[in-house]
C-alpha cells in the first residue's frame, strides 16, 4: 500500500522525491505490486466541468503524518500518473488503483458532495488513463477504501446517516479520515445494508460495462461483517485485518495518537508483555478470521487477500518504539494466509513506504517475507 504518499511526498525533501529510486528499492525488496490512490477526485473535472491541473495540499499542525504529506505542497495528479505509472512498469511493479477520496487539505469540495461524484471521478480517470495507454499494467480498481466507512465521500456518509434515523449528519472536520460508528457493518440497519450494497454493486456494473477486462471491487476492513454486504459484483475480496482489531492490545491507541508527551518505553513494554502472554489466543483469532475470509471468497468464486494488515494499524518511527512486533505479526499471518489456496494477494504491513525507515531499511527482512509470499 503506497496510498496517497506516492504523490503527496513527491517533492523536495520528501521520501518519494525520486520515484525511480524508491521503485527500484521496492523491487529490490521483492515486491511486485502496489496499491495507490489514483486521486480520481482531482483528476476529474469539478461539478461545473472545469478541470484543474495543480492542487495545493495544506498541512495543518505539526503532528507527524503516517501517510500523506508532512509539509504544505502542490501536487499535479494528471502529470504524476503520466510519469509514475510507466516507471512502475519499468521496475516490474503492477499497479492497483484505489482511492480514499479525501480532500487532503485542498479547496476541492464539490465532488465529495455530489451524488454521482465517485462514479464520475472514476469514469473520467479511467478514460484519461486509457487515452494515454496506461491501463495495461493496472491489475484492478478498488473503488472506495474500506467501504463504506474509512473514506472522504461525504455524500455516501450523509445518506447512510439519513437512513440511520439520526438528524443531518455533520462532519466535525471535513478532512477527518475517521469512520462514523453508526455506518459500520456491525451496527448498520437493514436499510443501510441494502443502500450500501446497491450503491457499490451499481457502480461496479456501470464501470464493468465500459472496462470488461478490468477487475473492480471496494476494499473492506474487519469492522464490516461479511454477511452484511452483497459481494456478488466483486471481482476480489480485499479484506484488511489486524491484531489491533481485537481491541485488546494495550497502547495501540497511544501510538496512533502520536502524542510526544507519552512515555513510549512503557507503552511498548506493555504491548510486548501482552503479546507474549496472549500470543497463542491472538493467533487463533487470526486463523479463524482468515478462514472466514477465504470461505466467503470461495462462496462467491473470487480470489481474496489483503493490501493492508497484520499487527498495528498505525505505527511510526520513534526512538522508544521498535518494529519487531510489526514484523513478527507479518511473518505469522503470511504463513496463515498461505494455507488458503484462494488467498492470492498478501501484504507485509501498512508500512512498506520509505518514510517508515525502521521497516524500509531492513532489506533482508523484506526479501525474505516477499519470497515467502510469492512462493
Amino acid at each position: 500500500m503506497w496510498d496517497f504518499s506516492w504523490i503527496l511526498r513527491h517533492h523536495r525533501y520528501g521520501e518519494f522525491e525520486n520515484w525511480d529510486h524508491v521503485l527500484e528499492g521496492l523491487a529490490e525488496r521483492g515486491y511486485n505490486a502496489i496499491r495507490i490512490d489514483a486521486m480520481p477526485q482531482f483528476v476529474a473535472a469539478d461539478t461545473d466541468g472545469k478541470s484543474e491541473n495543480v492542487f495545493r495540499s495544506v498541512k495543518n499542525g505539526w503532528q507527524p503524518s503516517l501517510w500523506g504529506n508532512d509539509y504544505t505542497m502542490n501536487f499535479r495528479p494528471k502529470e504524476a500518473l503520466l510519469e509514475f505509472l510507466p516507471k512502475c512498469e519499468k521496475y516490474g511493479i503492477k499497479v492497483g488503483l484505489a482511492t480514499w477520496f479525501m480532500q487532503h487539505g485542498t479547496s476541492r469540495r464539490d465532488i465529495f458532495k455530489e451524488a454521482g461524484g465517485l462514479l464520475r471521478a472514476w469514469e473520467e480517470t479511467l478514460s484519461f488513463l486509457k487515452t494515454n495507454n496506461l491501463l495495461d499494467n493496472v491489475i484492478y480498481t478498488d473503488l472506495l477504501n474500506e467501504y463504506p466507512n474509512w473514506h472522504g465521500y461525504d455524500w455516501l456518509k450523509k445518506n447512510m446517516n439519513r437512513l440511520s434515523g439520526l438528524d443531518q449528519y455533520k462532519l466535525d472536520n471535513p478532512e477527518a479520515n475517521v469512520p462514523d460508528q453508526i455506518i459500520s457493518g456491525k451496527n448498520s440497519n437493514q436499510e443501510q445494508q441494502k443502500f450500501y450494497s446497491n450503491f457499490i454493486g451499481s457502480t461496479i456494473r456501470t464501470l464493468k460495462s465500459k472496462y470488461p477486462d478490468m477487475d473492480f471491487y471496494a476494499s473492506l476492513d474487519s469492522s464490516m461483517e461479511l454477511d452484511r454486504i452483497d459481494l456478488s459484483e466483486f471481482d476480489a475480496l480485499d479484506y484488511h485485518i489486524w491484531f489491533a482489531h481485537t481491541g485488546k492490545i494495550p497502547g495501540l491507541d497511544k501510538v496512533g495518537a502520536r502524542d510526544q508527551s507519552q512515555d513510549y518505553r512503557e507503552v511498548y513494554k506493555g504491548l510486548q508483555t501482552y503479546w507474549k502472554e496472549n500470543r497463542t489466543t491472538l493467533v487463533q483469532w487470526m486463523e479463524g478470521r482468515l478462514s472466514d475470509i477465504s470461505s466467503v471468497a470461495a462462496k462467491h468464486k473470487i480470489v481474496c487477500g489483503n493490501t493492508e494488515g497484520w499487527g498495528p494499524i498505525s505505527w511510526f518511527d520513534h526512538p522508544e518504539l521498535g518494529w519487531e512486533w510489526t514484523k513478527e505479526s507479518a511473518e505469522i499471518c503470511v504463513d496463515i494466509a498461505k494455507r488458503h489456496e484462494n488467498y492470492k494477494f498478501i501484504c507485509t504491513s501498512n508500512f512498506t513506504h520509505p518514510q517508515f525507515l525502521g521497516m524500509w531499511d531492513d532489506i533482508k527482512w523484506h526479501q525474505r517475507i516477499t519470497e515467502k509470499i510469492k512462493s
